[in-house]
């Protein structure tokens, strides 16, 4: 998968060189707005920041057989954010999600279409059991996803992630292969 197209408007696809200025300007655009619930941002200060990671994300395409793990998702032919597995346990087949999208792209249903490819993905080529997603207790928007798409409320991790100033607890969801398929 290494482009997927969902529908007229959003498709998934891996980032490549090309892709590190505009990918690099929808963060910088965004930064102020995700900074509430990710912790990251500030060590993006410059395009060769975005070049690392987005070279990153190639060598784990090579890492992984083939398969990527992590995707930009385009909207109308534009970079609106990223989601991709931050990790995958091979041998026990969990892969952990993680997803964000820029500002100006909220509220087109955009990430619901991606996430769900991405689950499909999962599942199908890469032969997971488990996905998991860890999101932050006061992060409804993004609690809303996991908890759409049938994914059950495992617990919670007190004091998990330093934003900045503050810790926040996290929610973990997880949903296996044979819950999927029922739905």
């Amino acid at each position: 998968m290494l482009i997927h197209k969902i529908d007229e408007e959003v498709s998934l696809r891996m980032l490549n060189e090309d892709d590190t200025e505009g990918f690099y300007n929808l963060t910088i655009s965004s930064k102020q707005y995700l900074k509430e619930w990710l912790g990251w941002l500030d060590y993006i200060e410059s395009v060769e920041d975005t070049a690392k990671n987005i070279k990153a994300r190639l060598n784990a395409f090579a890492e992984n057989g083939g398969y990527p793990v992590s995707f930009g998702i385009i909207y109308k032919g534009e970079i609106a954010g990223t989601i991709g597995y931050n990790d995958l346990d091979k041998t026990n087949k969990i892969g952990v999600v993680g997803y964000w999208l820029g500002e100006k792209f909220q509220g087109k249903g955009i990430m619901i279409r991606a996430f769900k490819t991405l689950i499909n993905y999962g599942f199908k080529e890469l032969g997971l059991n488990r996905i998991e997603v860890s999101v932050a207790t006061e992060n409804h928007k993004s609690r809303s996803l996991p908890e759409k798409l049938g994914f059950k409320e495992e617990g919670r991790l007190r004091q998990v992630e330093w934003l900045y100033d503050h810790f926040v607890d996290h929610i973990i969801y997880g949903l296996l292969a044979d819950d999927w398929k029922k739905s």
